[in-house]
């Protein structure tokens, strides 16, 4: 879809239909406002109706703030697509909200169907934002500008990110991930780096390869760099890639099973982020690190009571071979930690169950050290339209990952705080100077759907990217 901002008014513009936000109280002096009556519309939340004859589609938001407005879009958006129109327009609602009705049109637009033999396209092709107010007064295109390109990178990026989370796990296998992310740095300027098997081996990312060792797509290490001259700071990305995920010999029920192409979401997030971080030039140096793994079954797959040695040199008790992208972060963290010094460090991972029992499945779990820290990523994430919720470590969790036979143990030993527990096991790979510098984002429940709800259609999110790079761009620049 062509997304335009053009400087003129809305009445000046060329479209064939209009797209209104209609609150209670604006409704009654609405020019329509009979005609509206008589279909129905009472202005409530999401509450759509279509004016044909005037080419009008209007949309009931309780008010205008960016969450709203941001909502409302996407679901406007969703219905205009099941019109014959070719091109809306619609006007703006002040400065401030600007960002989220692009973010609604563009991210609410989407639709996956890489996998359809007979795709039906919506005839609607172009949205076009006037630079006129609903009021009527005209906004400052200096402003408006910068803020659609910006905004438009962000989304576009974040539909990338969906792009390759929807995609199967016989397509976007280990390999596969390597090759898109290599074929992102040329067109990108971006440093890229793959490490094999014979690479992860002379690294020592023995517990990453183990989980690996059953598949027949062998595990790929990504890393992607962008440099600008002169960096105000250095940030590594670290992303869990589970392109697939049967739960190994501790095998997940079949139900369970389905939607596990979505266990890439982290590093798909990750790579996601540094496009658009070349995109939008910032003035930090960022580098995304993605463990890309399948984990599945066979006479050669890691078992429970194995004890495996991480690239930081500690060993783990293997209780569960579900339990396995907390081993692949461990290599990765390491790796990252080794090879780049960075301001700070934060992962991505579809990692727990137990998040989307604490948070639902809408929300984003945060856990680190830094309480200051957390609460920023949670502001940007609210900021963003990004829900997030900080999980708290506690001192006395930490000894349900202890083990009798290694250093620590990769599952709890009682079915409690497991969201929590996964991170304090991960915290044993973080390095003691990074501690108060890295943030675990636990992406389980937001990171897919099966069900519209927001700017989301049915698959993968994005989750995290909107939340990260708004925190990047207020906090690194």
């Amino acid at each position: 879809m062509n997304v335009k901002l053009a400087n003129q008014p809305l009445s000046g513009i060329d479209a064939d239909l209009t797209l209104e936000f209609v609150t209670p109280q604006r409704l009654e002096h609405h020019p329509h406002a009979a005609l509206l009556a008589q279909g129905g519309f009472k202005a409530e939340t999401e509450q759509h109706c279509a004016l044909h004859e005037h080419r009008l589609l209007v949309c009931g938001v309780s008010d205008t703030t960016p969450e709203t407005i941001r909502t409302a879009s996407a679901h406007a958006i969703r219905t205009a697509k099941g019109y014959g129109y070719a091109s809306l327009k619609l006007a703006q609602y002040g400065n401030e909200n600007f960002a989220a009705l692009i973010e609604g049109i563009v991210l609410g637009s989407y639709r996956f169907e890489g996998y359809r033999s007979d795709p039906k396209p919506s005839p609607l092709c172009e949205v076009i934002f006037s630079s006129e107010t609903i009021e009527g007064t005209m906004l400052d295109t200096a402003i408006l500008e910068p803020l659609f390109e910006q905004t438009l990178v962000i989304a576009k990026a974040t539909n990338y990110v969906r792009d390759l989370v929807n995609q199967t796990p016989d397509d976007m296998t280990p390999q596969a991930m390597a090759i898109a992310a290599e074929s992102l740095s040329r067109s990108h300027d971006l440093e890229c780096t793959i490490l094999d098997v014979n690479g992860l081996e002379a690294e020592k990312m023995f517990a990453m390869m183990n989980v690996g060792r059953a598949s027949v797509h062998p595990p790929r290490l990504i890393h992607l760099a962008y440099k600008p001259a002169n960096p105000k700071k250095v940030i590594s990305l670290v992303g869990k890639g589970l392109t697939y995920d049967s739960g190994g010999l501790s095998l997940k029920p079949a139900t369970s099973m389905v939607t596990m192409k979505m266990d890439k979401a982290g590093a798909c997030a990750v790579i996601g982020m540094m496009k658009a971080i070349s995109e939008l030039k910032l003035d930090i140096e960022v580098h995304g690190f993605m463990g890309m793994v399948e984990n599945m079954i066979g006479g050669n797959a890691y078992k429970p009571d194995d004890v495996l040695r991480a690239k930081n040199g500690k060993t783990i008790e293997v209780r569960n071979t579900d339990a396995e992208g907390r081993l692949v972060l461990a290599d990765v963290l390491g790796y990252a930690q080794e090879k780049v010094k960075s301001d700070y460090i934060f992962d991505y991972a579809t990692l727990t169950g137990a998040c989307m029992v604490a948070l639902g499945p809408y929300t984003t779990g945060v856990m680190g050290h830094n309480e200051s820290l957390k609460r920023s990523f949670v502001e940007a994430g609210a900021e963003a339209g990004e829900y997030c919720g900080i999980l708290p470590f506690n001192r006395h969790l930490t000894k349900l990952i202890k083990s009798d036979v290694a250093d620590v143990c990769n599952v709890s030993s009682k079915p409690y705080g497991g969201a929590i527990t996964a991170a304090l096991f991960l915290d044993h790979f973080i390095d003691e100077d990074m501690k108060d510098k890295w943030v675990h984002f636990d992406i389980a429940g937001s990171a897919y759907t099966e069900s519209a709800w927001d700017v989301h259609t049915h698959g993968g999110t994005g989750a995290g990217v909107r939340m990260t790079l708004n925190w990047l761009m207020n906090n690194c620049q």
